[in-house]
Protein backbone atom coordinates (compact mmCIF):
# COMPACT_ATOMS: atom_id res chain seq x y z
CA UNK A 1 0.00 0.00 0.00
CA UNK A 2 0.98 3.52 -0.69
CA UNK A 3 1.53 5.70 2.18
CA UNK A 4 1.25 9.52 3.07
CA UNK A 5 4.77 9.29 4.57
CA UNK A 6 5.56 7.81 1.31
CA UNK A 7 4.04 10.61 -0.48
CA UNK A 8 5.45 13.62 1.72
CA UNK A 9 9.05 12.09 1.66
CA UNK A 10 9.05 11.91 -1.96
CA UNK A 11 7.39 14.89 -3.00
CA UNK A 12 10.08 16.60 -0.47
CA UNK A 13 12.37 14.84 -2.59
CA UNK A 14 11.07 16.27 -5.67
CA UNK A 15 10.92 19.58 -4.74
CA UNK A 16 13.96 19.75 -3.27
CA UNK A 17 16.07 17.35 -5.62
CA UNK A 18 18.55 16.58 -3.00
CA UNK A 19 18.12 13.63 -0.15
CA UNK A 20 20.09 15.56 2.73
CA UNK A 21 17.65 18.64 2.20
CA UNK A 22 14.21 15.79 1.89
CA UNK A 23 15.66 14.42 4.89
CA UNK A 24 16.19 17.53 6.90
CA UNK A 25 12.43 18.90 5.97
CA UNK A 26 10.56 15.66 7.02
CA UNK A 27 12.94 15.40 9.88
CA UNK A 28 14.37 11.97 9.49
CA UNK A 29 17.49 10.77 8.81
CA UNK A 30 18.26 10.46 5.01
CA UNK A 31 18.48 6.19 4.74
CA UNK A 32 14.93 6.36 5.91
CA UNK A 33 13.96 8.98 3.70
CA UNK A 34 15.67 6.60 0.82
CA UNK A 35 14.25 3.55 1.85
CA UNK A 36 11.10 5.00 1.96
CA UNK A 37 11.47 6.00 -2.00
CA UNK A 38 12.44 2.99 -2.70
CA UNK A 39 9.42 1.13 -1.57
CA UNK A 40 7.43 3.60 -3.18
CA UNK A 41 9.01 3.06 -6.58
CA UNK A 42 8.74 -0.87 -5.86
CA UNK A 43 4.87 -0.42 -5.12
CA UNK A 44 4.02 1.69 -8.17
CA UNK A 45 6.37 -0.67 -10.21
CA UNK A 46 8.05 2.63 -11.86
CA UNK A 47 11.41 4.38 -11.49
CA UNK A 48 10.52 8.00 -9.66
CA UNK A 49 14.34 9.33 -9.52
CA UNK A 50 17.68 9.04 -11.80
CA UNK A 51 20.14 8.34 -8.74
CA UNK A 52 23.34 10.63 -9.88
CA UNK A 53 25.88 10.77 -6.52
CA UNK A 54 25.11 13.39 -4.48
CA UNK A 55 22.12 15.19 -6.66
CA UNK A 56 19.33 12.99 -8.20
CA UNK A 57 16.70 13.93 -11.52
CA UNK A 58 13.24 13.12 -11.43
CA UNK A 59 11.88 11.08 -13.79
CA UNK A 60 8.99 11.79 -16.27
CA UNK A 61 6.92 9.68 -14.33
CA UNK A 62 8.13 10.58 -10.91
CA UNK A 63 7.17 14.22 -12.43
CA UNK A 64 3.57 13.44 -12.69
CA UNK A 65 3.46 11.02 -9.49
CA UNK A 66 5.12 13.95 -7.55
CA UNK A 67 2.46 16.23 -9.03
CA UNK A 68 -0.16 14.02 -7.91
CA UNK A 69 1.33 13.55 -4.29
CA UNK A 70 1.35 17.02 -3.71
CA UNK A 71 -2.58 17.41 -4.63
CA UNK A 72 -3.25 14.26 -2.20
CA UNK A 73 -1.21 15.61 0.93
CA UNK A 74 -3.23 19.44 0.26
CA UNK A 75 -6.36 17.56 0.02
CA UNK A 76 -5.40 15.60 3.40
CA UNK A 77 -4.34 18.63 5.09
CA UNK A 78 -7.85 20.34 3.97
CA UNK A 79 -9.67 17.71 5.89
CA UNK A 80 -7.44 18.13 8.99
CA UNK A 81 -8.27 21.42 8.74
CA UNK A 82 -12.14 20.81 8.07
CA UNK A 83 -12.27 18.79 11.12
CA UNK A 84 -10.53 21.75 13.04
CA UNK A 85 -13.49 24.16 12.39
CA UNK A 86 -15.62 21.89 14.29
CA UNK A 87 -13.65 23.05 17.31
CA UNK A 88 -13.69 26.74 16.92
CA UNK A 89 -12.26 29.39 15.52
CA UNK A 90 -8.36 29.80 15.55
CA UNK A 91 -8.03 26.68 17.71
CA UNK A 92 -4.66 24.38 16.68
CA UNK A 93 -1.82 25.22 14.77
CA UNK A 94 -2.03 27.63 12.19
CA UNK A 95 1.36 28.33 9.75
CA UNK A 96 1.44 32.06 9.36
CA UNK A 97 3.93 34.09 6.72
CA UNK A 98 5.06 37.01 7.17
CA UNK A 99 6.67 39.27 4.66
CA UNK A 100 9.98 40.92 6.49
CA UNK A 101 8.83 45.12 6.11
CA UNK A 102 5.94 44.03 7.88
CA UNK A 103 7.11 40.95 10.86
CA UNK A 104 8.84 42.75 12.82
CA UNK A 105 6.77 46.25 13.20
CA UNK A 106 3.27 44.12 13.38
CA UNK A 107 4.34 40.48 14.94
CA UNK A 108 5.15 41.42 18.65
CA UNK A 109 0.88 42.93 18.91
CA UNK A 110 -0.18 40.29 17.13
CA UNK A 111 1.47 37.36 19.38
CA UNK A 112 -0.15 39.59 22.61
CA UNK A 113 -3.56 39.64 21.25
CA UNK A 114 -3.74 36.09 20.06
CA UNK A 115 -2.65 34.91 22.86
CA UNK A 116 -5.12 36.63 25.36
CA UNK A 117 -7.83 36.41 22.55
CA UNK A 118 -7.45 33.44 21.30
CA UNK A 119 -5.43 31.22 24.07
CA UNK A 120 -5.92 27.59 21.85
CA UNK A 121 -4.14 29.20 18.56
CA UNK A 122 -0.16 27.56 18.20
CA UNK A 123 0.17 30.43 16.09
CA UNK A 124 3.85 29.23 14.45
CA UNK A 125 5.51 32.14 12.37
CA UNK A 126 7.52 32.11 8.91
CA UNK A 127 9.25 35.41 8.23
CA UNK A 128 10.72 35.33 4.66
CA UNK A 129 10.33 37.10 1.03
CA UNK A 130 6.86 37.65 -0.84
CA UNK A 131 7.99 35.07 -3.81
CA UNK A 132 8.56 32.13 -1.29
CA UNK A 133 5.91 32.60 0.93
CA UNK A 134 3.42 32.92 -1.74
CA UNK A 135 4.83 29.12 -3.35
CA UNK A 136 5.19 27.19 0.51
CA UNK A 137 1.53 28.62 0.41
CA UNK A 138 0.15 26.89 -2.75
CA UNK A 139 2.39 24.13 -1.76
CA UNK A 140 0.36 23.72 1.67
CA UNK A 141 3.67 24.40 3.52
CA UNK A 142 1.32 27.47 5.24
CA UNK A 143 -1.51 28.04 6.01
CA UNK A 144 -2.08 31.73 5.15
CA UNK A 145 0.21 34.74 4.62
CA UNK A 146 0.79 38.58 5.63
CA UNK A 147 2.18 40.35 2.54
CA UNK A 148 1.36 43.41 0.22
CA UNK A 149 -1.31 43.10 -2.59
CA UNK A 150 -2.47 42.05 -5.13
CA UNK A 151 -0.89 39.10 -5.81
CA UNK A 152 -1.07 37.52 -9.20
CA UNK A 153 -2.17 34.12 -8.19
CA UNK A 154 -5.26 32.13 -8.98
CA UNK A 155 -5.01 29.37 -6.18
CA UNK A 156 -5.13 32.37 -3.74
CA UNK A 157 -7.91 33.76 -1.85
CA UNK A 158 -6.67 36.97 -0.09
CA UNK A 159 -8.12 39.84 2.44
CA UNK A 160 -6.90 43.26 2.29
CA UNK A 161 -6.35 45.00 6.32
CA UNK A 162 -5.19 48.40 6.14
CA UNK A 163 -3.83 50.71 3.88
CA UNK A 164 0.07 51.57 4.49
CA UNK A 165 1.39 55.17 3.26
CA UNK A 166 4.98 55.72 2.37
CA UNK A 167 6.59 59.05 3.39
CA UNK A 168 9.87 60.16 2.06
CA UNK A 169 12.87 59.68 4.67
CA UNK A 170 15.73 62.44 4.65
CA UNK A 171 18.20 63.26 6.89
CA UNK A 172 17.15 65.85 9.26
CA UNK A 173 19.83 68.64 8.33
CA UNK A 174 18.74 68.30 4.60
CA UNK A 175 14.85 68.37 5.44
CA UNK A 176 14.21 71.85 4.69
CA UNK A 177 15.29 72.00 0.89
CA UNK A 178 12.11 69.73 0.60
CA UNK A 179 9.25 72.53 1.69
CA UNK A 180 8.60 73.28 -1.46
CA UNK A 181 8.60 72.13 -5.01
CA UNK A 182 7.40 68.87 -6.46
CA UNK A 183 8.68 66.15 -4.32
CA UNK A 184 8.17 63.60 -7.22
CA UNK A 185 10.52 65.43 -9.36
CA UNK A 186 12.58 65.57 -5.97
CA UNK A 187 12.84 62.41 -5.87
CA UNK A 188 14.37 61.74 -8.94
CA UNK A 189 16.77 63.63 -8.42
CA UNK A 190 18.42 62.26 -5.06
CA UNK A 191 20.26 59.07 -4.66
CA UNK A 192 17.28 56.51 -4.10
CA UNK A 193 18.12 53.27 -1.18
CA UNK A 194 16.54 50.53 -1.74
CA UNK A 195 16.34 46.95 -0.35
CA UNK A 196 17.91 44.04 -2.30
CA UNK A 197 16.02 42.00 -4.80
CA UNK A 198 13.36 39.96 -4.09
CA UNK A 199 11.47 42.30 -1.51
CA UNK A 200 8.28 43.57 -2.68
CA UNK A 201 9.16 47.30 -0.63
CA UNK A 202 11.64 47.10 -3.39
CA UNK A 203 9.35 46.92 -6.19
CA UNK A 204 6.90 49.21 -4.71
CA UNK A 205 9.29 52.28 -4.45
CA UNK A 206 10.78 51.39 -7.99
CA UNK A 207 7.19 51.26 -9.59
CA UNK A 208 6.34 54.43 -8.06
CA UNK A 209 9.36 56.14 -9.22
CA UNK A 210 8.57 54.67 -12.92
CA UNK A 211 4.82 55.89 -12.79
CA UNK A 212 6.47 59.52 -11.92
CA UNK A 213 8.56 59.26 -15.27
CA UNK A 214 11.76 59.14 -12.32
CA UNK A 215 15.18 57.09 -13.17
CA UNK A 216 16.21 55.18 -9.51
CA UNK A 217 19.34 55.93 -8.97
CA UNK A 218 20.61 52.46 -7.56
CA UNK A 219 23.15 52.77 -4.53
CA UNK A 220 22.71 50.01 -2.30
CA UNK A 221 20.64 46.92 -2.03
CA UNK A 222 20.17 46.43 1.70
CA UNK A 223 18.89 43.52 3.12
CA UNK A 224 16.89 45.17 6.01
CA UNK A 225 15.55 48.54 6.44
CA UNK A 226 17.72 49.35 9.78
CA UNK A 227 20.45 49.79 7.01
CA UNK A 228 18.68 51.76 4.91
CA UNK A 229 17.78 54.01 7.87
CA UNK A 230 21.36 54.40 9.04
CA UNK A 231 22.37 55.43 5.63
CA UNK A 232 19.86 58.03 5.46
CA UNK A 233 20.96 59.40 8.83
CA UNK A 234 24.25 59.15 7.12
CA UNK A 235 23.32 61.67 4.36
CA UNK A 236 23.97 58.75 1.51
CA UNK A 237 20.63 59.35 0.22
CA UNK A 238 16.79 59.20 0.53
CA UNK A 239 14.25 56.30 0.90
CA UNK A 240 10.62 55.66 0.49
CA UNK A 241 9.53 54.42 3.83
CA UNK A 242 5.83 52.90 4.93
CA UNK A 243 4.11 54.27 7.10
CA UNK A 244 4.03 51.17 9.54
CA UNK A 245 7.99 51.13 9.86
CA UNK A 246 8.43 54.45 11.29
CA UNK A 247 8.40 54.30 14.93
CA UNK A 248 10.55 51.40 15.18
CA UNK A 249 13.25 52.41 12.27
CA UNK A 250 13.16 56.44 12.35
CA UNK A 251 16.15 58.06 14.83
CA UNK A 252 14.05 61.60 14.73
CA UNK A 253 16.93 63.40 15.76
CA UNK A 254 18.68 62.46 12.34
CA UNK A 255 16.13 61.58 10.24
CA UNK A 256 12.88 63.60 9.18
CA UNK A 257 10.00 62.17 7.53
CA UNK A 258 8.20 64.24 4.33
CA UNK A 259 4.78 64.02 3.46
CA UNK A 260 3.44 63.74 0.09
CA UNK A 261 0.77 66.72 -0.06
CA UNK A 262 -1.63 64.77 -1.46
CA UNK A 263 -1.93 60.96 -3.69
CA UNK A 264 0.55 59.43 -1.42
CA UNK A 265 1.85 56.47 -2.77
CA UNK A 266 0.97 53.17 -0.20
CA UNK A 267 1.24 49.56 0.02
CA UNK A 268 -2.05 47.37 1.10
CA UNK A 269 -1.29 44.89 3.14
CA UNK A 270 -3.44 42.10 3.37
CA UNK A 271 -4.24 38.12 4.51
CA UNK A 272 -3.59 35.24 1.84
CA UNK A 273 -4.28 31.66 1.78
CA UNK A 274 -5.45 28.95 -0.61
CA UNK A 275 -9.33 28.63 -1.76
CA UNK A 276 -9.79 24.95 -1.07
CA UNK A 277 -9.06 25.79 2.39
CA UNK A 278 -11.74 25.22 4.79
CA UNK A 279 -10.12 27.45 7.62
CA UNK A 280 -11.54 31.03 5.83
CA UNK A 281 -13.53 31.75 9.27
CA UNK A 282 -10.34 31.51 11.08
CA UNK A 283 -8.57 33.49 8.24
CA UNK A 284 -11.20 36.33 8.55
CA UNK A 285 -11.01 36.18 12.39
CA UNK A 286 -7.16 36.91 12.03
CA UNK A 287 -7.59 39.02 9.42
CA UNK A 288 -9.98 41.52 11.80
CA UNK A 289 -7.55 41.07 14.64
CA UNK A 290 -4.44 42.22 12.87
CA UNK A 291 -6.71 45.29 11.15
CA UNK A 292 -7.97 46.35 14.81
CA UNK A 293 -3.99 46.36 16.20
CA UNK A 294 -2.60 48.16 13.51
CA UNK A 295 -4.49 51.87 14.26
CA UNK A 296 -2.34 52.27 17.30
CA UNK A 297 0.69 51.17 15.56
CA UNK A 298 -0.24 54.10 13.13
CA UNK A 299 -0.92 56.62 15.26
CA UNK A 300 2.50 55.97 16.80
CA UNK A 301 4.31 56.25 13.58
CA UNK A 302 2.73 59.38 12.64
CA UNK A 303 5.35 61.54 11.40
CA UNK A 304 5.38 65.15 13.54
CA UNK A 305 3.91 67.91 12.10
Amino acid sequence: MVTLRQLRYFEALARTKHFGMAADQCAVTQPALSMQIKDLERELGVELVERRGNTIAVTLAGQEIASRAEAILNQVRELSDFARQHQGVLTGPLRLGIIPSVAPYLLPAILTDVERQYPALDLQIRETQTGALIEELVRGDLDAALLALPIQQPQVETMALFDDRFLIAVQRQAAQGWANGDLRTRIGQERLLLLEEGHCLRDQALQFCHIANMQARKALGAASLTTIMQMVAAGHGITLLPELCAQAEVDRQRVALIEFPEDAPMRTVGLAWRRTSSRKSDFTALGNLIRSIKQPYAAAGKPAA
